[in-house]
């Protein structure tokens, strides 16, 4: 055993000294391996902090939740003709799925004279407290339900009430941006602010959400939102029937309340019995998963795109190797001729192109790892442990493999031949 360590040791030693003595040469051949496994850390960092980020975001509107629209809610940007053409769903809607399915505790629905599809271009309804005006708020409806789902949190003041939706009252619940823009020297709660040319006054203030996944001029940014009481937001806009419905499902059965809500509409809408649903469900747990598929297409194609670089590393070692072979033939032949075996040589040769492109590998990660912290100052980023150690083992497993041939070339050098070559 002792002897083995000592072998090691010694081969390790040989090799450091040999990368030393050639040191240009050594660098510019690991130069592919370092851009390589640099490249790896920061598009892990990168894919693994948007991630995070994202799966943080959709979980803070309830792990619970079941969103239903007309066409599918989650990541479809671009709906087909047939769904843009699909009737609507309905405030009874809404209603029906709260009466009627049991896995579910809560339902609200939402409507807005904003086109919430159209993007940060989308055209808004301006909101106005005295002289400032705010031209890209987010007004909409929506029942008092929506609260008591525990998805937002009240910064000042409270939320309208079911009594204040039945009698149509005019009052809002403010999103933070909209408060700071109307009211940036008071306090916005009891202010009166002005939309569409009628009076409503400000019942409460929800705290600033963290927003990621979507812009700051989107229209579904929830810090520019203005929610009034649904039938008051219908009152106002009688022709707006656009509904967006959301649903939470009772702990345990997510299962369950998807299928129910399925059936109920189904049945409302008069789907045939073998016709495909003419609305979307989709739930947080749904979203995470196809956001997760995108993120890891990416990874996949970017990963791939980098290992060109660990390729032309490996070629290079397996040249510099091969010139080693050559450069080194006297010393093969001595060590062979005072009884180093194949497998000796082998080994040495073996060490030398690991010990070769781990060097890379240490130094890409250390790079990667200091980019990806400058990242970290505009974009989310998040280093996952197994990115630096796979990092590692393939720059050093990318040196065994590339480091074969040459390190089995010098191996089957016939001992008499190297000591003579010159």
């Amino acid at each position: 055993m002792s002897l083995l360590k000592g072998n090691l040791y010694e081969n390790i030693r040989m090799g450091l000294d040999t990368l030393w003595q050639h040191k240009l040469r050594s660098a510019l051949t690991v130069l592919g391996v370092v851009i390589g496994t640099m490249t790896v850390i920061v598009i892990a960092a990168f894919v693994s902090g948007i991630d995070a980020r994202v799966s943080k975001e959709i979980e803070s509107f309830g792990t619970n939740s079941i969103y239903v629209y007309r066409f599918d809610p989650s990541f479809n940007i671009n709906p087909s003709q047939e769904e843009r053409m699909r009737k609507p769903l309905s405030y009874e809607d809404m209603l029906a799925i709260q009466t009627e399915c049991p896995a579910i505790v809560y339902a609200t629905a939402f409507i807005s004279p904003v086109d919430f599809f159209g993007g940060p271009f989308a055209q808004r309804v301006n909101v106005r407290y005295r002289d400032i005006e705010m031209t890209n708020a987010a007004v909409q409806g929506t029942s008092p339900n929506y609260f008591k789902m525990g998805v937002t949190t009240i910064g000042e003041g409270r939320y309208f009430s079911d009594e204040e939706n039945a009698r149509h009252a005019n009052v809002v619940v403010i999103g933070s941006d909209v408060a700071n823009t109307l009211f940036p020297f008071s306090n916005a709660v009891d202010q009166q602010v002005s939309i569409n040319g009628r009076s409503y006054r400000v019942v409460g203030v929800l705290t600033a959400r963290d927003v990621f996944l979507i812009g700051a001029e989107d229209p579904n940014n929830e810090n520019k939102a203005v929610y009034l009481p649904y039938l008051t937001l219908r009152k106002l806009y009688p022709d707006v029937d656009d509904n967006f419905v959301m649903a939470q499902a009772r702990p345990g059965q997510m299962k369950e309340a998807v299928e129910e809500i399925r059936e109920l509409l189904r049945r409302r809408r008069k789907v045939a019995y073998e016709a495909a649903d003419n609305f979307g469900i989709s739930t947080s747990e749904q979203i995470l998963s196809q956001f997760g598929a995108i993120t890891g297409g990416v990874f996949a194609l970017m990963v791939a795109i980098s290992s060109v670089g660990l390729l032309i590393g490996g070629i290079g070692v397996m040249n510099i190797m091969l010139v080693s072979v050559t450069e080194r033939t006297r010393e093969i032949g001595v060590r062979k001729a005072i009884g180093a075996r194949r497998r000796d040589i082998v080994f040495q040769f073996l060490i030398e192109a690991a010990t070769l492109t781990g060097l890379g590998g240490i130094l890409g990660i250390l790079v990667g790892c200091g980019i990806a912290l400058l990242i970290q100052t505009i974009m989310p980023t998040y280093i996952p442990l197994w990115a630096p150690i796979v990092g590692f083992v393939v720059s050093v497993g990318l040196g065994v493999i590339f480091g074969l041939w040459p390190a089995w070339k010098a191996a089957r050098l016939n001992p008499i031949e190297a000591l003579r070559y010159e």
